[in-house]
């Protein structure tokens, strides 16, 4: 009784994660296709029509796409559950190996595999024909695989060993094992902090130190003013695979590094990177990183609480379509793993807004911090040529935005902002 309500719990959660999103990418092309024709008010003498339409037709495509991806990911899904996929790939690995530790990882391992197979096309799709159309793409055929395969030797060698420790935890330590592998989790996550900036981000990327010596006073004049200390000012060769355009902080500790688009800093002036910059220091001083950090930390210990009572209840696994007895002498912990981050996105889609109401505010709170320490004028002028450069759609749906946005809607974010100005 159990199994069959759990089966049909997964199902009507799926049908309506799907209705959900479908509706409101439906609102979302309406929203931006209504309003194609006219630049908002408060941007017309910045962004020309032409720019504007750019948006909006790049925002349509990409929501359509997004839609396509989304019923491929449910029929992959529903086959990997419900229709017996992950039953019929754990009997063949367990065929060629036995029971024991190597049948987990292999499992892990060949669902990653298959997983990323199927996401290569649309990885391909997006890269060369949606971004390429609208001008974004600069990564060669060559770049774009060697990145793949880059990706999976790192996924590889960072994660089977992080896997195998997770997997001893829940098969030697009791009761108690997700606290366990809650601890180690949490450790992963801050040495990632550490080392992503130095050794990981370097395999895919060329950062090289900023060399305008006017502009690196001016924002070490910032960070001095703010008191914020960092390992350096990078330059990140972004312009290799995008034309898109960003900042950001990396690292944790005595290990914080800045870090520039090349192609932001080819966009905007001096005084507009200081307060694009100015921003980003806000959610270090305000604290925003170490409570989005503590946050994650709080939501992971109460997920791998919940798998671990999930661990033990038989239902769980023959509600999703896997027999737990079906291969003697071995533990289900690697199947427990797949079916909990399988079914998990079902489950918790439709508290997206949660969390977006807290990333929105933060992001308030970053740009009133920059207005205090740059002009508010230079941050709204560095803001437009973003959202110009980035095709960014100045007429969201506002229900669809406080879903999928973790920023502000551009006008309600620029009008804060003038009003400080004005102040």
């Amino acid at each position: 009784m159990y199994t069959l309500a759990f089966s049909i719990l997964f199902v009507s959660f799926i049908v309506l994660t799907l209705i959900v999103r479908f509706w409101l990418a439906s609102r979302q092309i309406r929203h931006v296709l209504a309003h194609r024709n006219a630049v908002p008010a408060e941007f017309a003498e910045r962004i020309p029509l032409a720019a504007h339409q750019k948006a909006a037709d790049y925002t349509v495509a990409r929501t359509k796409f997004g839609l396509l991806a989304l019923l491929v990911n449910t029929v992959v899904l529903i086959g990997f559950t419900l229709f017996g996929g992950l039953q019929w790939l754990s009997e063949q690995i367990f065929q060629i190996t036995g029971p024991g530790m190597v049948y987990q990882l292999a499992l892990l391992a060949a669902f990653a595999l298959i997983s990323g197979v199927i996401d290569v096309p649309f990885d391909y799709y997006k890269q060369f024909r949606l971004e390429q159309r609208f001008g974004f793409n600069k990564m060669t055929r060559g770049l774009f695989f060697a990145d793949l395969l880059k990706g999976a030797a790192l996924g590889t060698a960072i994660g089977l060993p992080l896997v195998w420790v997770v997997l001893t935890l829940m098969d030697k330590s009791g009761a108690l094992w997700w606290f366990y592998a809650w601890l180690v989790w949490s450790g992963f996550q801050l040495l990632m902090m550490v080392l992503f900036p130095t050794v990981i981000a370097p395999l895919f990327n060329k950062f090289t130190p900023l060399a305008d010596q006017s502009l690196k006073d001016r924002i070490e004049g910032l960070m001095t003013r703010v008191g914020f200390a960092s390992k350096g000012l990078f330059v990140m060769d972004g312009s290799r695979r995008s034309a898109h355009g960003n900042a950001y902080f990396s690292g944790f500790g005595a290990h914080k590094r800045i870090v520039f688009f090349d192609t932001l800093l080819a966009r905007l002036q001096p005084h507009e990177i200081e307060a694009v910059l100015a921003h980003e220091l806000g959610h270090f001083k305000l604290k925003h990183i170490v409570k989005r950090i503590a946050m994650m930390f709080a939501i992971s210990l109460g997920f791998l609480a919940l798998l671990g009572y999930l661990k033990n209840q038989v239902w769980f696994y023959t509600g999703l379509g896997v027999d737990p007895l079906a291969l003697p002498g071995q533990t289900n912990d690697a199947m427990v793993l797949l079916l909990f981050m399988l079914v998990l996105p079902v489950f918790t889609f439709l508290f997206g807004p949660l969390t977006s109401i807290s990333s929105r505010k933060h992001e308030f709170e970053a740009d009133a911090f920059a207005a205090q320490h740059t002009a508010a004028r230079d941050l709204v002028s560095a803001l437009v040529k973003m959202y110009e450069d980035n095709a960014s759609t100045l007429t969201p749906d506002p229900l669809h935005s406080a879903f999928y946005d973790t920023h502000p809607p551009a006008s309600v974010r620029i009008r804060q902002l003038n009003l400080a100005a004005a102040s």
